[in-house]
């Protein structure tokens, strides 16, 4: 059986993640925990915050990030239509130079929802 999408995507970057964090680089590992702060409930809800990176990602074009906080969302139980509501502001603040990664943002998500 073919390895899915979400697999493949989690796997690469599990094993990249600990490679990474195995050199001891002080800046990295701070890097690494100030994102996972960022992202933790205070002030904010977790799946606002999640909401609030998948723009960013979408705006600044990176497809891990995006499938990052696709999953993420998922999990937080964001249905479709808040998904497509997020995105569709992303793209109008990103531009049409954003539709490919609105493209893959959705196949990711239709992987996400087919793995469920």
């Amino acid at each position: 059986m073919p390895i899915n999408k979400v697999t493949e995507f989690n796997n690469y970057r599990s094993k990249m993640n600990d490679k990474l964090l195995s050199n001891d680089n002080k800046i990295i590992k701070r890097i690494f925990n100030l994102d996972t702060n960022a992202f933790k409930e205070g002030h904010l809800p977790v799946k606002t915050k999640e909401l609030l990176g998948l723009v960013a990602s979408t705006v600044l074009r990176c497809d891990d990030c995006i499938a990052y906080h696709l999953e993420t969302c998922f999990k937080e139980g964001v249905s479709k239509e808040e998904i497509m509501e997020t995105l569709s502001i992303a793209t109008l603040v990103g531009g049409t130079i954003v539709i490919p990664h609105l493209r893959r943002a959705y196949e990711y998500w239709e992987a996400l929802e087919s793995n469920s």
